[in-house]
């Protein structure tokens, strides 16, 4: 009898006994199948070296009334208007809508040399100093790539940059100094002919200056703080930690750039040529300390929806990129 009971109990706790058995190897091979995800390294994608300088172009198709409106301000004189809003009514009244985006060709031409260059080189770096799943470039060395970067961006895209600089100031010079390029390829031709090479390179080093700052502020901040909202945050890698993480790099950039930028554009629009010590000291004894901060808030007005929609669009660039070519994320 009691040998039939346990041949009639058996199959029953042998099956009880088998899921138990299943159940406690699922659960300890769990950690293990978590633990060689965790150690799988992540490859590295190769984005096109172009991504930034088109992502620049359309983010400048956005702002350019806004970088239009702080070069009137940095540059402005007699009895033009003080601020932004008073600048932004003058253009429209004198000029309609449409004198908002005096100079978009020589900006659109800036971008496709200077962001192009400073994006490229910036990322290609990174790419060479970033082992695959291990090993992060640290903040210090991002700071030192983004300006080398920035550096070569700010020569590349020099000449565009000074043609910008004299479109948008072109209208509010009296008639007989006006220059009127009609546009940007036109502007580096005319000076090129009329003014020699040199012109290409005026206010090169403080142009290059402040775009190793831009570079440096910009790309190294937003990527610190991508990084940052991703690690200490259930944001992920999403549209939200991208516009948080632009709009603080666009903060800080502008900050660290306001009087490299008030320079570089004093500089690139003179009439005659003067070196940067005199124009600091003439500048310093008209204005005192407060130019270094002149036209600050339009500057960040323009800076920050700028920054924003750059790496918005990069970010969007990338998307594409990888669903075009089967890549997880």
């Amino acid at each position: 009898m009691q040998s039939a009971d346990m041949a009639q109990t058996s199959p029953k706790e042998s099956s009880v006994t088998s899921a138990a058995a299943t159940a406690a190897a699922a659960a300890s091979a769990k950690p293990k199948i978590l633990e060689k995800k965790k150690a799988l390294p992540q490859k590295q994608i190769s984005y096109p070296f172009w991504f930034g300088g088109t992502a620049s172009s359309l983010a400048a198709c956005v702002t350019h009334p806004l970088d239009l409106v702080k070069v009137r301000l940095q540059l402005r004189s007699g009895d033009a208007p003080r601020n932004m809003s008073g600048t932004f009514i003058h253009i429209v009244r004198k000029q309609g809508p449409l004198g908002l985006y005096n100079g978009l060709t020589a900006s659109l031409l800036r971008q496709m040399t200077y962001s192009t260059v400073r994006f490229g080189v910036y990322e290609d770096l990174k790419s060479r100093f970033t082992h695959e799943g291990t090993v992060k470039p640290s903040l210090p060395l991002l700071i030192g790539l983004s300006t080398f970067s920035g550096f070569l961006g700010g020569i590349s895209g020099n000449a565009a940059d000074v043609t910008n600089v004299r479109m948008q100031q072109d209208t509010a010079l009296p008639a007989a100094r006006r220059r009127h390029y009609k546009h940007g390829l036109d502007g580096m031709f005319r000076m090129l002919r009329e003014e020699g090479p040199r012109s290409w390179f005026r206010g090169v080093w403080p142009n290059s200056t402040r775009a190793a700052l831009m570079n440096a502020s910009q790309l190294a901040s937003y990527d610190s703080f991508k990084a940052w909202l991703m690690t200490y945050t259930p944001l992920g890698d999403t549209t939200t930690t991208h516009f948080a993480s632009s709009l603080l790099a666009g903060f800080v950039a502008t900050t660290i750039c306001s009087p490299v930028d008030v320079i570089k554009s004093r500089v690139m629009s003179a009439h005659d040529e003067q070196g940067i010590l005199h124009l600091l000291r003439t500048i310093y004894a008209k204005e005192g300390a407060a130019w270094m901060f002149k036209g600050w808030v339009p500057a960040f007005l323009r800076l920050g929806p700028q920054t924003i929609c750059t790496f918005l669009f990069l970010e969007a660039h990338r998307k594409a990129y990888r669903q075009f070519k089967g890549i997880e994320s």
